[in-house]
């Protein structure tokens, strides 16, 4: 009868760790991944690296300050200057090769 007790309160507890744990590897995980990828992409940014910011702009990198990038826009060749943070997608000579 103790026996009964003690598994009927330890099946719930059980089923809670499980869907954390089904959580954790289908959500947390693979965020914490792209997350760790993306910061890793934003240090190897280059001059003359062609980038996309998360607004959709293109561009070639120019120059790099801090936490912001300056960026040539084709067709006039502007130059404009956006945070480091919102560049999504680096391509480099190599890639375009």
């Amino acid at each position: 009868m103790f026996l009964q007790a003690v598994a009927g309160g330890i099946a719930p507890v059980l089923m809670m760790v499980g869907i954390f744990a089904i959580f954790y590897f289908l959500l947390i995980m693979p965020q914490q991944r792209r997350q760790k990828k993306w910061q890793a992409m934003l240090q190897t940014i280059k001059s003359g690296d062609h980038v996309t910011t998360g607004g959709g702009i293109k561009g070639t990198v120019l120059s790099m300050k801090d936490d912001a990038v300056v960026l040539r826009v084709p067709p006039d060749n502007i130059k404009i200057e956006v945070a480091r943070s919102s560049i999504v997608s680096l391509t480099t000579e190599e890639d375009r090769s």
